[in-house]
């Protein structure tokens, strides 16, 4: 164990730490092909440990480090257990919801209420929005809800995934009491954590340009690149385009007649109390912390899975009484549960690996080294150096908390004690580059759990909302600049709208965009 922790690759805390997720990015994109394409980066990424192209090479290292390390090491670490656990009972709930026929009656409920394709996008993106809980338990609870009323209104899975992944980060990374908070507050050292994430908030802009957005494409009914191709087609009826479906069969398990609104509604309503209590248990919040201190110091691995367990069994007990699923039926949804997350499952341990063969080749030392190199005239763009370098490091890592933890310390080291205002500014600016890389790589947790919520093929997902997520991060960028000299959030905001709507309908004009298309 010893020898592990001592021992440093020649490529420790050089460029080229960076190159096995940067491969597996681009081959995802070129090949659309996600396993094979962060296998490889997998192992690049133990062969550079092993010191490949070097003297002193060991193939055995690099195995070892593959395997023991990397794959065993992230099924092994408790908070990823967690995770795992928690998206298997959710698979279980969504098909236990089918089978009771909660969600069909939903569906045929919501169907007397939303008449158009434009209120099925809009239901979708308010309920992404009121559950800011915690990113996972968002993309997979709103898109249980929404998929049946989308798939009616010819709504294509990769706009579906869009909506979800993007009310998803960053709604939780502008609301106080979620997880994402609570992660962002432990990275703050020797300040009040809670206190600066809440006065970064109206500096947020990529968030807040991201929720403009996505009312902009809905209401003006704006569609481009890859998306407008997955959209013309499901307004035809073909709501996947391309041939690989994998999630196509779960449907199947849906029944009608039998259920009603209350047997999805139910379900839900207690899962998000059982969550929050889980998660506010693991705070300390029974033991006499307040609320607040609670939510910032929970476990929100620990916390999703204890809520989402405790809500298992009570909609067990509830469909078992309603006499709508009996006991031996909801015993029959686990297998089903399970296989129905199967591919979100083996996506989130590739892409753990990948992170972890990342670390041990020093990433996160060599983007800190560039961070702190950063002085002078330079400071005024600091936050807009801080955005662009926390959107490629979470871009090439997939994690946006693991880009909180590099740069915020950084960024408080910097400002703390000099300039309270631009600590706050840079603050944000971290928080939304980590926002935007995560929203948008191939390899992030969130973006896979949001192809697993709309059931939408993953790197349908990634190659449809890229364009949107790049639109969106060159417009944040702009009002960083504008902020890192003004240091005020009001004005850069409200250009970044007007920025926001402008492009967007320059976008439609220029694509030729004609709207009677997407009417219903």
């Amino acid at each position: 164990m010893n020898e592990i922790v001592e021992y440093l690759p020649n490529m420790y805390a050089t460029f080229w730490a960076l190159i096995p997720p940067l491969v597996a990015i681009i081959l995802a994109l070129i090949t659309k092909e996600v396993y094979s394409s962060l296998f490889i980066g997998i192992v690049m990424g133990g062969l550079f440990y092993g010191n490949l192209f070097q003297t002193g090479f060991s193939l055995e290292k690099s195995v070892l480090h593959i395997f023991d390390d990397g794959i065993l090491g992230v099924l092994t670490d408790s908070y990823n257990v967690g995770i795992l656990v928690f998206l298997v009972v959710l698979g279980i709930m969504v098909s236990m919801m089918n089978r009771a026929g909660g969600s069909a009656a939903f569906g045929e409920w919501a169907g007397k209420h939303i008449k158009t394709r434009i209120g099925a996008q809009l239901a979708s993106i308010l309920l992404g929005v009121l559950i800011f809980i915690d990113d996972y338990f968002n993309c997979l609870t709103v898109g249980s809800v929404m998929r049946p009323i989308t798939d009616k209104h010819n709504v294509s899975r990769a706009k579906l995934a869009y909506l979800i992944d993007a009310t998803a980060a960053p709604v939780c990374i502008i609301a106080p009491i979620s997880s994402w908070a609570a992660a962002v507050t432990g990275f703050v050292p020797g300040e009040d954590g809670f206190s600066i994430f809440i006065n970064a908030i109206p500096y947020n802009y990529y968030a807040l340009l991201t929720i403009v957005a996505m009312l902009t494409f809905v209401i003006l009914k704006i569609d481009f690149g890859p998306m407008a191709e997955h959209e013309s087609n499901a307004a035809n009826g073909d709501l996947y385009t391309t041939g690989d479906r994998p999630y196509e069969n779960v449907s199947q398990d849906v029944i009608k007649g039998r259920g009603k609104v209350i047997d999805l509604i139910f379900p839900i309503v207690t899962l998000i109390i059982c969550c929050v209590i889980g998660m506010i248990y693991t705070g300390g919040f029974f033991s006499g912390t307040g609320f607040i201190e609670a939510f910032s110091g929970s476990d929100a691995s620990m916390g999703l899975m204890l809520g989402s367990f405790f809500a298992l069994i009570i909609t067990i007990a509830f469909y078992s009484v309603r006499r709508v699923l009996g006991f031996t039926e909801c015993c029959n949804c686990i297998p089903e549960g399970f296989k129905a997350m199967v591919p979100a499952i083996l996506i989130l341990v590739f892409a753990w690996t990948l992170k972890s063969m990342t670390d041990s080749l020093g990433a996160k030392e060599y983007v800190a080294s560039l961070v702190e190199n950063i002085s002078g005239p330079w400071l005024s763009l600091f936050p807009a150096i801080i955005f662009i370098i926390g959107a490629l490091l979470a871009f090439a890592t997939g994690t946006s908390w693991g880009t909180f933890g590099i740069l915020i310390p950084i960024v408080v080291g910097t400002f703390s004690g000099i300039n309270h205002t631009m600590m706050i500014i840079s603050i944000s600016a971290c928080m939304a580059g980590a926002v935007c890389g995560d929203h948008c790589s191939p390899i992030s947790d969130t973006t896979i759990m949001a192809s697993a919520g709309a059931q939408c093929n993953h790197m349908n997902h990634v190659s449809t909302q890229l364009p949107y997520v790049m639109v969106v991060a060159v417009i944040s960028c702009m009002t960083y600049i504008l902020a890192g000299f003004i240091q005020s959030p009001v004005i850069p905001l409200i250009i970044g709208i007007v920025l926001m709507i402008g492009t967007l309908i320059g976008i439609k004009y220029i694509t030729g965009v004609n709207s009677k298309k997407k009417e219903m």
